[in-house]
């Protein structure tokens, strides 16, 4: 189970993040607040949040609550909160088409689905030593240990079995909105799947009566069916109504509802999943990058758990919506998909698409539309064209070398990159500010993410050595810097990992306060706390084969949204901005920060 942490720890844990932070008087204020909270109405809220908790074992004390923060937020899903992640591409380039790899992914996810519904899923196991328990002999003894005590074993050989309570979420599911709070809609009878093109609606049955999956040649004929259908794109897509404020989408569906559109949008709603099939290629990386985080919103349907989209020439990403679930879920079934339909793929570039009626088979959805209705469709379209308009995106690919070389150097990678994003920010804005990275804490029953607040008076120091300072150290001074950076980092991210951030349990008991009608603690009303929760700095990583890039919009107006992976020997940076900020000059000051850890790690002066 996920533990709460001890209060005088979170408060400690807290501090620490505080003093890069502010000034001495500031910090003064901020601890004076934190040690009253902690001895007074702090502590209170924490029994109550342990008592609670005691009683509600069969899930952890943040499900409830972080729940609640993603439905109960009124902004739009789309750029506010779903990621995205991009596939690689199929190694066999002729596969790279968008008929053939529509198919071929289709397939592979609805094996996916199958095997985890019959619960033949292997679990999801983080291995500290592969060598020891990923192997066939460990996997045969710990089948027959009963299940009460096999986390225990697996735990022996540093096996960690994660949670894979949000799985069921992936297909069928939607998020609906409604006022003040959305609700999650997840119906597992339905056998069809939903694809958008040219901003039109598609539904076809995927499984049959007996629950078998259709020949993937018919699947192959429908997509071809619904790609080679010339129906004009429709003059107010329904599509946008899903990037809408929470509030007025809720309002709007309401009328949706009452014009006759019930039977379309339960399609829609129970749909396995969303596949969005594109009409151009892409072009570049940034491009890339624009198309998976939004694209066009009429060929879109953000409120799905994921829409599966892919392009002319065969570019495939998800872009999934967060209420329902983490990364962590989304990257399992993503691996699964990219190794199975490039592994064993379905179909081949020369297999036929059977020969059905798919005229009788795929049905396209008709939404009847009133003027109000009509008038909703365009003002979302100018809302989210506008957004979109005052989005950038950025991208880098740090060539000089990754992860090889660091751990060479005993220093962590994860460490270095977020050690060159302080630097970075400093050299451009002259400034430390809140930074957050996200951490999986699937290790826990019912596990959500945890806080690593990168910036540290370890970074601080460290960057400000490199930018204003450098000709007061020496190389060996620098390199110990980097590596006290790395250590500290090193302990945050296991303490996050293992549940013992600050973040979320603050986050709880603020809730706990508000849930029973309590006046907001004078705590959580300090300038400082507030700041600290608006974080410029947004990343989050992940390194693995089936994904080539992923990336995210900010998280506030003045912010930069970095998704990033550490490779063996290069370092991707995907940052994205809104006008406040400049993302490109930002990368330039990662790839400047970058070059000058690297020279030092290697022992060469920096600029020589």
């Amino acid at each position: 189970r996920l533990p709460v942490p001890k209060l005088e720890d979170t408060i400690m844990r807290y501090l620490n993040a505080q003093k890069p932070l502010l000034n001495d008087d500031q910090f003064r204020k901020t601890e004076e607040l934190a040690h009253a909270f902690e001895k007074g109405i702090g502590r209170e809220l924490h029994e109550q949040l342990v008592a609670q908790d005691n009683q509600n074992k069969h899930t952890s004390y943040i499900t409830g609550p972080w729940f609640d923060m993603y439905l109960k937020a009124r902004e739009p899903v789309v750029l506010n909160f779903n990621a995205f992640m991009s596939f690689n591409p199929d190694p066999k380039p002729e596969y790279n088409d968008q008929l053939i790899r529509a198919t071929n992914m289709t397939v592979s996810a609805i094996r996916f689905m199958k095997t985890f519904r019959a619960g033949y899923l292997e679990p999801e196991v983080f291995h500290l030593n592969p060598e020891k328990s990923d192997t066939e002999i460990f996997k045969k003894i710990i089948r027959f240990v009963p299940s009460s005590v096999s986390w225990f074993g697996a735990y022996m050989v540093n096996a960690y079995p994660l949670d894979m309570s949000q799985y069921f979420r992936l297909f069928n599911s939607t998020r609906l909105p409604k006022l003040n709070k959305d609700e999650l809609y997840t119906d597992e009878k339905a056998k069809h799947l939903l694809v958008l093109r040219n901003g039109n609606f598609y539904v076809f049955d995927v499984i049959d009566r007996d629950g078998n999956m259709l020949k993937p040649s018919e699947i192959q004929a429908h997509f071809k069916y619904i790609l080679s259908d010339n129906s004009p794109a429709p003059a107010f897509p329904l599509g946008y109504l899903s990037s809408e404020n929470r509030d007025t989408w809720a309002s709007l569906r309401k009328n949706l509802l009452e014009n006759g559109n019930e039977e379309a949008l339960q399609k829609v709603d129970s749909a396995m999943f969303c596949l969005s099939l594109d009409d151009f290629p892409i072009k570049d990386f940034v491009h890339l990058s624009h198309t998976m985080l939004h694209g066009d919103a009429a060929n879109r349907w953000y409120d799905k758990s994921f829409n599966l989209i892919i392009t002319k020439d065969g570019t495939a990403g998800i872009n999934f919506e967060h209420s329902w679930g983490d990364g962590v879920a989304v990257l399992r079934f993503q691996n699964e998909v990219f190794k199975d339909s490039t592994n064993t793929p379905a179909i081949s570039p020369q297999s036929q698409p059977a020969s059905v009626d798919s005229s009788r088979a795929v049905q396209k959805l008709d939404f009847k539309l009133n003027d109000a209705l009509k008038a909703g469709i365009t003002k979302a379209k100018q809302k989210f064209d506008a957004t979109v308009e005052s989005l950038t995106l950025n991208i880098i690919q740090f060539q000089e070398g990754g992860k090889q070389l660091l751990k060479q150097k005993n220093v962590s990678p994860d460490a270095v990159a977020q050690l060159a994003f302080q630097m970075a920010f400093l050299r451009q804005y002259d400034q430390t500010v809140a930074s957050y990275e996200s951490c999986s804490t699937a290790a826990f029953k019912h596990g959500r993410t945890e806080t690593i607040r990168p910036a540290t008076v370890h970074t601080k120091k460290c960057s400000e050595a490199f930018v204003k300072e450098l000709s007061k150290h020496s190389t060996e001074e620098l390199q110990k810097l980097i590596v006290e950076c790395s250590k500290y980092h090193g302990r945050l991210t296991k303490e996050a990992a293992m549940g013992q951030g600050f973040d979320r349990h603050l986050f709880s008991l603020r809730y706990l306060a508000l849930s029973k009608g309590l006046p907001l603690p004078e705590f959580y009303q300090d300038q400082a706390y507030a700041r600290l929760n608006h974080n410029i700095i947004s990343t989050s990583t992940l390194v693995s084969p089936a994904v080539q890039l992923g990336g995210f919009g900010p998280v506030v107006a003045d912010g930069f949204g970095l998704g990033y992976q550490v490779c063996d020997d290069w370092i991707g940076c995907n940052v994205s901005s809104y006008p406040a900020r400049n993302g490109k000059e930002f990368l330039q000051c990662v790839h400047k920060s970058l070059e000058d850890i690297f020279s030092v790690l290697k022992g060469k002066k920096i600029g020589s």
